[in-house]
């Protein structure tokens, strides 16, 4: 069985940075495209960012671009460096892969593998 499992999330001051991990079990993921989501209280789950299997296309909510760095380490493990935190970025935050290689999908529909989810809180 193939698991995604994410780290990382906090408490956080407006302001601060926190670097979220998604790490993969079971087999490697070297071919899927990856993506992180973000769901808060009362909201939809929305995109954040993805990336391609060889990190090649990468593309950014509007609401994160600048301040978010989706990025792959290896086959199992990615990362989401997110600095300026805002207070309208708490949420749990989601990793997920898609076993398209190319297509960097924004919406979750395509994504196959979903982590439980991790909470990054950020204050006032």
């Amino acid at each position: 069985q193939v698991q995604l499992v994410e780290s990382g999330g906090g408490l956080v001051q407006a302001g601060g940075s926190l670097r979220l991990s998604c790490a993969a079990s079971g087999r490697t993921l070297s071919t899927y495209t990856m993506g992180w989501f973000r769901q808060a209280p009362g909201k939809e789950r929305e995109f954040v960012a993805a990336t391609s299997w060889s990190g090649g296309s990468t593309r950014y909510a509007s609401s994160v671009k600048g301040r978010f760095t989706i990025s792959r380490e290896n086959a199992i493990t990615m990362y989401l460096q997110m600095n300026s935190l805002k207070p309208e970025d708490t949420a749990v935050y989601y990793c997920a892969a898609n076993r398209q290689t190319v297509v960097v999908s924004t919406t979750p529909g395509p994504y196959d593998l979903w982590g439980q989810g991790t909470q990054v809180t950020v204050s006032s």
